[in-house]
Formats: structure tokens, sequence, C-alpha cells
């Protein structure tokens, strides 16, 4: 037999968790093929001789938010460079589909800040054909996606902040049972943003529900990540348990130094669901700042109705004082990123495409340039870039994150929020996969090199029905990373963010060679992805 590809004299890193072994492994078709001495007898058309390195299989980022920086940049680069070979998108209750004609307007602005600039085309309607939209580009890697909890509310409700009445809850849990039908994984929420911010428990266990037939997952950016985080995750494991189905924690963390360490009770509490039965995981990226847009340090009230309703009140310089007072001094009850940010020079600015002087800057910084009090220049720089911002809030205890690295159920997830070709953007956009590798793996030892693979891999491809992926064995998936440890480095940093990693010298997706060396190839194997159904 005559192999396309043939790795041989390598450390194999299978994804499980189980110690390396040295091997040979071939694949054809985009499949492998044979492993071990009948590997290494194959002939093959490239033979990469791996020199003792390791090879694992390519890395899985679960969470990203690069539904439309695909339609620009549909080889993703920056994924392939960190190995990823398979990206998940439609994450934080945002998703491209569906679409309803009515309130497009107010989805295209609702994805505003992960947009990047990109002015999606919008000729999709249905999940189904916004992921054969996705099939007909040139895709570098593999692509799965979730639907949007919020983009459906907005389907059925535009931007109401009331509550969903029996026929809409019904019309919610139908629209997430045909996404499914068509390929979802499963439904994310993001109930620190309008709209999802306005759903009951209620709400999301009922529109769940229609994830149940299939087997869906539920993941969540929960309701509270700071002083209420536990109250938070017991709501996501009590939408799952309600619900049927599987849930799961996005980007877990207990943000502002008044709740470093509550992770501790968290945790406990995922054990003790896991423990009664109940499926129940998380994802975590390895950075102490978060990122999202500037709108995150308001409250619910004030955006109700979208971006423009939104702008259109902090025009008011009544609506302004109110929020001053409530954000500085309030009493609490909302995920506040201004005060678990300790205020405007924990507030880092990334990309602001009608503002591009204060990008990299704090909001701080601006503030003082604009002779603004720091919460009347972020007012006024929401109203200047209209929801398309994107920035980072330094809140987040490197402690807590290494206790959550740990955890069995934790998997690696960059959480990446896409730039315009030249912007700055997070690290985590560019140097997650290599930061655990690099950190936390080669210089910090808090996970072991098959640990931190089996978070990458395994454990990712298993929670999205990924079945034949994840894992390097006969039959399943050529979608390997080949890892040089001793030169492994991660150069991304918020001064430079798109900086490429080092020590990651050969990237497979499909059984093609998409990069060497850090180079890319011409290759673009990468599909889009439908979980395997029970039964199917």
């Amino acid at each position: 037999m005559q192999a396309d590809l043939l790795i041989t004299n390598a450390r194999i890193v299978n994804g499980l968790g189980t110690p390396w072994f040295r091997g040979a492994v071939a694949a054809r078709g985009g499949r492998i093929v044979a492993m071990g001495a009948e590997a290494a007898t194959l002939s093959a058309a490239e033979v990469v001789d791996a020199q003792d390195r390791y090879l694992a299989p390519g890395f899985i980022d679960m969470h990203t938010h690069s539904d439309f920086d695909l339609l620009r940049s549909p080889d993703a680069t920056g994924k392939l460079r960190q190995g990823v070979t398979t990206q998940a998108i439609g994450h934080c209750g945002y998703s491209a589909a569906p679409v309803c004609d009515e309130n497009l307007a107010l989805l295209d602005a609702y994805t505003g800040f992960l947009k990047a600039g990109v002015q999606p085309p919008w000729t999709w309607r249905s999940f189904a054909q916004w992921l054969a939209h996705l099939e007909a580009l040139p895709l570098g890697t593999n692509v799965v996606s979730f639907v949007g909890h919020g983009t459906l509310r907005i389907a059925v409700m535009g931007f109401s902040d009331q509550p969903a009445s029996p026929a809409q809850l019904a019309a919610m849990r139908e629209l997430a049972a045909r996404c499914m039908a068509e390929g979802a994984v499963g439904m994310t929420s993001g109930l620190i943003y309008a709209p999802g911010i306005y759903a009951s428990a209620d709400e999301l266990v009922e529109v769940a529900r229609g994830l149940a037939p299939l087997g869906g997952l539920y993941e969540s950016h929960m309701r509270n990540e700071s002083d209420d985080v536990v109250a938070s995750v017991a709501e996501l494991i009590e939408v799952g348990r309600r619900a049927g189905i599987a849930a799961q924690i996005s980007h877990h963390k207990a943000c502002g130094m008044q709740n470093y360490g509550r992770v501790v009770e968290t945790l406990a509490l995922v054990d003790q669901a896991r423990a009664q039965g109940q499926d129940v995981t998380l994802n975590f990226y390895p950075y102490d700042a978060a990122s999202t847009t500037l709108r995150a340090l308001l409250p619910a009230w004030v955006q109700e109705g979208g971006i423009e309703a939104l702008a259109a009140r902090l025009a008011d310089p009544a609506v302004r004082e109110r929020l001053r007072a409530e954000i500085e001094d309030g009493p609490g009850g909302w995920d506040n990123y201004y005060r678990n940010s300790g205020g405007a020079k924990g507030v880092i600015l990334l990309f602001f495409p009608k503002t591009p002087q204060y990008e990299g800057r704090t909001l701080a910084e601006a503030a003082a340039d604009m002779g603004r009090h720091p919460l009347e220049a972020a007012f006024d720089l929401i109203i200047r870039n209209r929801g398309e911002d994107n920035c980072a809030y330094k809140m987040i205890s490197e402690a807590d994150m290494e206790r959550i690295m740990r955890h069995p159920a934790a998997i690696v997830a960059s959480d990446s929020i896409p730039c315009a070709p030249g912007g700055k953007s997070h690290p985590r956009l560019s140097g997650t996969f290599p930061r655990v590798l690099d950190r936390y793996v080669r210089q910090r030892k808090v996970l072991s090199l098959e640990e931190a693979v089996r978070k990458m891999s395994a454990l990712p491809a298993q929670r999205m029905g990924l079945y034949d992926r994840g894992v390097i064995a006969p039959g399943l998936a050529a979608d390997l990373v080949l890892l040089d440890m001793e030169r492994l480095r991660d150069n991304a940093t918020f001064a430079d963010p798109a900086a490429a990693p080092e020590g990651i010298d050969l990237v497979v997706v499909g059984g093609a060679v998409c990069m060497r060396d850090g180079q890319p190839t011409d290759a673009r194997p990468g599909r889009v992805l439908r979980p395997r159904r029970a039964g199917g």
C-alpha cells in the first residue's frame, strides 16, 4: 500500500492522556491507515522524519469567534500556526444563523464586535445554508458550529427585554431543534449580553430542550463570572439537568480580586454534579485578561432595543449620570467589568475601528487624551464604534486559572475574537495553544504534555461528537501536529498579539500538510464537520 504521508521516528502522544511512545504513523485518503512497525514498512508520497519530536493529534479549539473572520480569511493561518486543525464557532449566544429577515439589521448589529470589519453578505437564512456557505470556502482548518441562543431570541423576539411568551418559547425551541438537525453541535448562550441577559433560567431550559433529541450540548457564558459566579454555575448545571442534556461552562474564571479563590467552590459544584451522574464540563483560556466588547461594562437596562437604542440613550446626560453612579458605586447584581478590572487602568482598548488612535492603550490613557472622565470616554467610544469594538479586562487570577487547568473535565479553548488586518487583538487569538505548552507544560509544569494534549484534542472532540478525530489511531482522521518541545515558544503579547509561535513544526489537516516549519502551504483541506448523532 502506498501512503500519502508517512511520519517516522516520532514520540507519539495519542491524545488519550497515556504516556507517549515511539513509532510511525501513515495516512492515506485523509485517514490514519497504519501505525508502528506496519507503518514504518510503507512507502509514501511524502515522508517526514520526526527526529524524536512529539507527534500529537491536531488541536481542537472548542471556543472561537471566527464566524465572520472565516469569510475574509478562510485559510485560518493564525490557527494553523498554533497547531489547531479544527475550530468551533457560534459561541456566547452569537451565531450567524438562523436569520429572520424582519430582524436582520438587529442581528447584524448584535454580532458587530465579532465581525472585525467584515461585512457579511447575509445570503443565508437557515443554519444549513450557513454551513453550506462555509463549505464553499477554501478552509484551512475544519469548522464545526453551535447555534447561539441570542441569535434565536433575536429571530423570534428582536431585542425585547420582556419574558418570552409560551408561543415564543415554542418557536425558539423548534428553531434550536431544526438547527441541530441541520448540523449544529448544540446551543450556546451569552447571559451578560443583550438579549441573552433578559432570558430567565426557565426560558433557557425550554429552548435547550430542543437539543435533547439529538444529544446537543448546552454551553454558556454564564450570567455572572464575578460576585455571583457560584450561583451562575449552579444555574448552568440546573439548566442542563432540567433540559436533560450535557452542559459546559464557557471560559471559566472568577473575576475581580474580591473573588479570587472562589473557583474552589465552582469546581466543587462541577464535581458534585458529575458524581450524581450529570454530564458537566468546562473550558478555559490561559490568560489573566478577559476580552469582549466595551459594552460589557454596562448594565442590562441601558442595552434594551439593540445598538442604536443604546447609542441614543448614551447621548442623554441624565442617563450617563445614572450609569456612572451604578458602575462606580452601585449595589451590584450584575457582572461589572469596570470594577472587576480595578477601574479604567485595567481596561485595554484593542480593536476600535472608528477610533483607532486609542487601540493598544488603556481606557485611562484614552480618557486622559480625550480630557474626559474614563466612563464618559467609554460612553463616547461605544457611540462612535457602534458595537464593533473589542477590548481586554485584566481581572483574572493565574492561581485560579491553574486550578481550573488541572481539573480533569477542563478543556483548552481560546475564546479568540478576530480583529481587522493590522489591528490589535488579545494575544489569545494567536497564542493560546502554544502558551499552554510553553508556560504551563514546559516552564511551570502545571500539566504533563500528555494531559495538556488530551485537553486540546480527545476531550473537545468527544465533547462535540467528533468521534473520528482527536486521537491518533488507525481509521481516524489524519489531523496531526509535530512539536519540538525544546524550541516551543509562545511569542504573542499585547504589544505584538500576532507574533507567531516557535516549535510547532508540522500541521496536518485531513492528511495534507498545511503548515511546515511555521509557514503555510497551499493546501486548503478543511471541512465543515457535523457531529455524529446517537445511532448514527
